[in-house]
């Protein structure tokens, strides 16, 4: 049975230990945007010794690439990526403390033992609601590799974002049990 918990970000240990495959959680608080070329940008950094531009600690990545936004509007359509294409940089990242991402589709046993090792979850956001979604950003920033336009690392604020925890911290797959439920034995 799945539970519904709002949380806030910078996220703790605690906070995804308590998640399980197939719960409601609705995000708050700060985000950050980043798909296959900054995450090779970000893992670069960190293999030089030098900083990344936001503190990974507890933070949540969301692979997106937005639209341009409408006039007054913080973002455009904000619908999540793809996720395997982060799949060979997310170790990296997770084992630096980062303890969220956001994409849609599965994950690779890479990327789901970091989830275990080091305590982070793999939120799914729904594709083809990108417009919805960014109704829930309430502000956009561009804070690095600004050359990569929609690609370009983004901070934002965000309030009650919708996710479903697809990969926990104890190796279950929502998309595995999905299956499972409804496979002729």
């Amino acid at each position: 049975m799945s539970k519904t918990y709002h949380l806030t970000t910078p996220l703790s240990d605690e906070d995804v230990s308590m998640l399980n495959s197939g719960d409601i959680v609705y995000l708050n608080g700060t985000i950050y945007t980043a798909r296959d070329a900054a995450h090779k940008r970000l893992v670069d950094l960190l293999d030089a010794g030098k900083e990344l531009p936001f503190d990974v600690k507890g933070a949540v990545i969301y692979f997106v690439g937005p639209t341009p936004p409408k006039p007054g509007d913080p973002i455009g359509s904000a619908g999540p990526t793809t996720s395997y294409r982060m799949d060979s940089y997310s170790p990296r990242l997770i084992a630096e403390g980062l303890k969220g991402m956001i994409g849609k589709g599965k994950r690779n046993k890479d990327v789901t033992d970091a989830c275990q090792k080091h305590k982070a979850v793999y939120f799914g956001a729904t594709g083809g609601a990108g417009a919805l979604l960014g109704k829930q950003i309430k502000s956009a920033e561009v804070i690095a590799y600004e050359e990569l336009g929609p690609e370009a690392v983004r901070k934002l604020e965000v309030v009650d974002f919708p996710v479903t925890v697809i990969n926990d911290t104890y190796g279950e797959d929502l998309y595995k049990i999905g299956r499972s439920q409804y496979e002729v034995k």
